[in-house]
């Protein structure tokens, strides 16, 4: 019982003095750096939600901004954006899944799994469309302008069909290819007998928890707690949502959160999904990166820079980037439903807070 409620009788200790803060005290000094470098993304905007996980702690989780501007909702941890090319990992993933249990062969012939590929295809592997190095025709320079509707990953396949030619001999050269992965979704499905999105259900997202993670597909199940993406046009933010290649699903169509990215990340150090010999190669350089502004290898869905693990997605209204330091034991990933600003640089710089290598954090490094 408080004394003062309940009776009239003196304060007991009248003459003691008690150390009372007036104010609260002041965030740490990581705290607010992050928050600085988080700044544009705060008020009523388009916003972003930020992890960092260290020692397989989340040491930060949490929203900026909003994920949907009519409705006022604010971005937060559970807030599902669309991956755009951070979903490659997953297509690679699955592929190599399906090598473990004995489906398929890394080196298998793509057209032995689609056989509508042209005969210029013929040396084409599954390597080569995981590691860039296909040389085939980038699907989006195929396409009708204006393009009715949206293109699927079955019509990516058709658009191919047609162009017997390469951009270059099958593993003598890289140049990164949406194409390819919208391939290997396809390759997903002839060899699992399943669609693409129910394989990363049953086989990724259920096992992880990852129960806000999906495939997104028009008349499917709806994207749980979804970011709408924005573009700045003229000063103000304009919903920018989708596109005509927005519908293709293995190059960059997953939607996923920040909570369910912590389950992912956590999966990558140890064989619940993949075995050792899978994950290494998953994380071994295959190809060099060639004609971009930074200096980088490719694994299968990742690019690798010295010990560090990344890849970035960019699609009309989305932004993202992750990076991982796995011998530190540290991952940030930054998603945002707008256009600008560009998150590569912003993430080094956090994952610089909490002592990853710098290697990456310079001018030539970055996209």
């Amino acid at each position: 019982m408080e004394w003062w409620h309940f009776t009239f009788q003196p304060e007991p200790t009248p003459h003691t003095l008690y150390d009372v803060p007036v104010t609260s005290p002041e965030q740490p000094e990581r705290q607010v750096q992050i928050d600085r470098l988080m700044q544009r993304y705060e008020g009523d905007v388009p916003g972003a939600s930020l992890l960092v996980v260290h020692d397989g702690e989340a040491v930060v989780s949490r929203g900026y901004g909003r994920s949907d501007l009519e409705l006022g909702t604010e971005a937060g941890p559970a807030t599902s954006y669309r991956l755009a090319s951070v979903s490659k990992q997953f297509t690679a993933a699955a592929i190599l899944l399906l090598a473990q249990d004995g489906k398929l062969g890394i080196d298998d012939r793509a057209r032995a799994w689609l056989p509508a590929l042209p005969p210029a295809a013929d040396a084409v592997t599954l390597r080569h469309l995981l590691t860039h190095t296909s040389g085939l025709v980038d699907y989006e320079d195929l396409m009708a302008e204006p393009y009715p509707g949206q293109i699927l990953d079955a019509g990516v396949l058709e658009l191919l069909s047609k162009q017997n030619r390469l951009y270059f001999p099958p593993g003598s050269a890289y140049r990164y290819s949406n194409s390819a992965y919208a391939l290997l979704s396809l390759v997903v499905e002839r060899a699992s007998g399943m669609a693409y999105p129910e394989f990363l259900r049953r086989r990724i997202f259920e096992p992880l928890g990852m129960h806000d993670s999906l495939a997104h597909v028009a008349g499917g199940p709806e994207v749980p707690h979804r970011a709408w993406g924005y573009s700045e046009i003229d000063g103000h933010w304009q919903r920018t949502d989708q596109s005509s290649t927005s519908a293709v699903l293995g190059d960059g169509g997953i939607y996923s959160s920040i909570d369910d990215l912590a389950r992912w990340d956590a999966a990558l150090y140890d064989d619940r999904l993949l075995g050792d010999a899978w994950r290494a190669q998953a994380f071994s350089p295959q190809a060099e990166v060639t004609g971009e502004d930074y200096q980088a290898r490719y694994g299968f869905g990742w690019r690798i820079s010295g010990d560090t693990l990344w890849h970035s997605g960019e699609t009309v209204g989305f932004r993202n980037v992750i990076v991982r330091w796995p011998r530190q034991r540290l991952t940030v990933v930054l998603l945002s439903n707008r256009n600008d600003p560009e998150p590569y640089r912003t993430a080094l710089q956090i994952g610089a807070l909490f002592g990853a290598d710098r290697a990456l954090a310079c001018a030539s490094c970055l996209p």
